[in-house]
């Protein structure tokens, strides 16, 4: 296999389009439509052109992407693109093809032989790009095929899943070094948007970076950015207030599902088009508000951290936190997707003292003993029913709530134990995998021929399978039932039924959509007590897990120092200037008050406000009133529910 893979790339090796001699700047224009790099990617470029291992630190929408695909398109052979994020591999792969670019994307979702068939094209040497997951690298179809491929680079997108001081990290990160030994001489590209400095060398060491190493760290200030953090009893009136005093898009971040939906619908009572997103939702629910948001048709996205991984929209006016991250590097890389545009946006952090009290609480709960640990394990398999020594790379339909009820385990005992038991590459669980419907025709074509003759109303849908789907007779394909109904001019749930029918008389196998939360088991099971787990190393990633929700309680009851400041010495960002648009920044500017005149102008407003009254009437009869106390006043009232605003937009006094 691999020496006929071997001769076919070096008879290919003549067929691919040279770039060799082309400036990176002729094929940023000729491909991406840009006269000039944005600030550092250049440098990026020339670095991996010349050979060297290379980490590149971009804040959010600094346009990573394009600091692999250049030295890619400049270079004979194919780059490795390694990234968790499968919506990011297909969104890439359409652009690039879009630009008349080859691109490939393996994923969970493709199956036995679309993977195969994927890789043998990676290794014609017509291919630029092939974009895949860390869990894919150790396969053994992978790793059959890969000394005959081409590769002239490896990129690691969200490098900073490779460390476990890290805030997101991903063991089969580890793995990507093995490359080093089919693919010595192969410069890696390591991209992420936000990394302390333990994480970055972390980075290097785990990538086993050469002594030739370059390092690129752009600074982590977004000069655009206004940083600001509010302790209130009631969000939800200060939440308004934002939208309303920020037009434009806008992205509010929220702990759990059910607040997600709750805010939604009271954003819509107020008159403010607004959808909301979890893992929860069907993959249909999910891809159908992001695109109405991406296009605007909604204005405001409410949602889990599920939200935004992958998804490039510049015009994003603010982002609002409901509830406070556990740690600066979620924040930071969620905040960070307001004003990629560079245009004046809004990070807003809405957060209770008693909040902050609960945060400090979490690495107690998240870091549960290793016998817990283990119980859950045995728990999940026994849910499996999966005997020891089975399930190597499967997955499984896994129903958290079911699971808990079944096994009387508190759902957040539950998602932690499954954290470290991922952490320590037992397993990974995914609330968010989508594995297509599957056919395979099992019967024989003489038996195929008799079932058409026997049940006429089966014959349309078994020609367009075996016309439609290559490869049917003899491994399973995946369908889109959708498809097929709109071939046979009826509904989806028809074709299920045919399918069903079909399977009944023997004739397919048909596996339904999985679009339930998935349990991916990266080794056979073991016996309980074998699950190893680090106990030395268990205790400092405990420890620094502290320390960033420390870092994190810090910055939300900060009211002394610039918040821009704040978050680019967390990251290792030296330079000490203000950035003089956060909150802390624009109250040294404003004129000095007294509570008492912020109570003055409250009861000022109070009389007013016994009428309905709009806010610039308002303002009109407060002309001796500081602009500054004016608003604060203003503010107070509202978020103490003293003052209602009414369906037409105007103000009074709560009765």
């Amino acid at each position: 296999m691999k020496d006929s893979c071997l001769l076919e790339k070096s008879l290919n090796l003549a067929g691919i389009v040279h770039f060799m001699m082309t400036a990176p700047k002729d094929i940023l224009k000729q491909y991406f439509g840009y006269d000039s790099f944005r600030p550092g990617q250049e440098e990026i470029i020339q670095s991996v052109l010349d050979g060297n291992d290379t980490l590149a630190l971009m804040p959010t929408g600094g346009g990573k992407s394009v600091c692999y695909q250049i030295p890619a398109l400049a270079t004979e052979g194919i780059c490795l693109v390694i990234t968790p994020l499968i919506a990011l591999m297909k969104d890439q792969v359409m652009q690039l093809r879009k630009r008349n670019i080859s691109a490939l994307a393996i994923h969970s979702g493709m199956t036995f032989y679309e993977v195969k068939k994927a890789i043998e094209n990676a290794c014609t040497g017509h291919f630029k790009f092939l974009y895949l997951s860390p869990e894919r690298l150790q396969t053994k179809l992978f790793r059959e095929y890969l000394p005959a491929m081409p590769v002239n680079l490896v990129a690691v997108d969200e490098a900073h899943c490779i460390s476990q001081w890290g805030y997101d990290f991903r063991p089969p990160y580890l793995k990507i070094a093995d490359l080093r030994t089919e693919l010595p001489h192969v410069p890696i590209l390591a991209l992420t948007a936000s990394a302390t400095k333990r994480v970055q060398d972390d980075i290097i060491e785990k990538l086993q970076f050469s002594i030739t190493q370059k390092v690129f760290r752009q600074s982590f200030a977004r000069p655009n950015l206004s940083f600001s953090a509010f302790n209130l009893s009631q969000k939800t009136n200060k939440l308004f207030q934002v939208l309303m005093n920020v037009p434009g898009s806008a992205l509010v971040y929220c702990r759990n599902r059910k607040r997600t939906r709750e805010i939604a619908e009271l954003l819509l009572l107020k008159g403010i088009t607004a959808s909301y997103y979890h893992a929860g939702l069907t993959t249909e629910e999910r891809n159908n508000r992001q695109e109405n948001w991406l296009n605007n048709r909604i204005r405001v996205m409410v949602c889990t951290n599920a939200f935004g991984m992958g998804i490039d929209k510049p015009d994003v006016r603010c982002v609002v936190h409901t509830d406070v991250p556990d740690s600066l590097e979620a924040y930071y890389q969620e905040a960070g997707r307001a004003g990629r545009d560079g245009k004046r946006s809004y990070a807003v952090l809405l957060y209770t003292s008693e909040e902050l009290e609960a945060l400090r609480m979490l690495p107690a709960q998240k870091f549960l003993p290793i016998a817990n640990i283990r119980k859950v394990y045995q728990d999940i398999c026994n849910y499996l029913q999966l005997p020891v020594g089975a399930g190597e790379e499967q997955y499984f339909n896994f129903n958290l709530s079911q699971f808990c009820e079944s096994f009387k385990t508190e759902p957040a005992v539950a998602m932690n134990a499954l954290k470290a038991l991922e952490t320590a590459g037992y397993l990974s669980f995914s609330e968010q995998v989508l594995v297509p419907a599957r056919v395979q025709v099992v019967a024989t074509r003489d038996y195929i021929e008799q079932l058409e003759n026997d049940k006429p109303a089966l014959e349309p849908i078994i020609k367009l399978l075996l016309r439609t789907y290559e490869g049917i007779l003899d491994y399973p394909v995946s369908i889109r039932e959708k498809s097929l109904a709109h071939f046979l001019q009826t509904d989806e749930a028809n074709v299920v039924s045919l399918l069903k029918q079909l399977t009944v008389y023997q004739a397919i196998e048909y596996q339904p959509l999985k679009d339930t939360p998935q349990l991916y088991l990266m080794y056979n099971r073991v016996v309980a007590e074998h699950v190893q787990i680090d106990q030395q190393l268990y205790a400092l990633r405990k420890q620094h897990y502290t320390n960033q929700v420390e870092a994190m309680v810090a910055y939300a009851a900060n009211n002394n120092t610039c918040r821009s400041s704040i978050i680019r010495k967390y990251f290792g960002d030296d330079a000490k200037e203000e950035c003089g648009i956060c909150d802390y920044c624009l109250s040294k500017k404003q004129k000095p008050y007294s509570d008492a005149d912020v109570a003055a102008a409250q009861q000022q407003m109070l009389a007013i406000l016994k009428k309905s009254t709009t806010p610039l009437q308002l303002r009109r009869q407060c002309l001796h009133t500081d602009s500054v106390v004016f608003d604060l006043a203003f503010q107070k009232l509202q978020e103490e529910e003293l003052i209602i605003q009414q369906p037409d937009g105007t103000f009074v006094v709560n009765q």
